[in-house]
């Protein structure tokens, strides 16, 4: 299963203390579960907002767990959500 996980401060709820916590905290304990990541990107630090956005491919049930622990640490962090897009097809053309 491909998912794309992204999470953003663009409403400045968190600090750049926490920010930078909140994504350490998804790079490390949600992406860590993937048996691949194809991609991981940043918004430009120069823009007044601030997202990150990773490819990630789960194998073995592993993407329930992933999903579950971004919902507790978006929960920790005050988020109202992290956007989670599961991917049913994937064409190469």
């Amino acid at each position: 299963m491909i998912v794309y996980l992204s999470i953003g401060n663009s409403d400045d709820k968190l600090t750049q203390r926490e920010w930078s916590e909140f994504y350490v905290r998804i790079a490390a304990e949600v992406a860590s579960l993937a048996s691949t990541i194809h991609g991981a990107w940043l918004s430009h630090p120069a823009v007044p907002w601030q997202n990150a956005c990773w490819c990630l491919e789960f194998s073995n049930g592993a993407a329930e767990e992933a999903r579950e622990v971004a919902t507790e640490i978006r929960r920790e962090y005050k988020q109202d959500s992290v956007a989670w897009a599961e991917v049913p097809v994937t064409d190469f053309i």
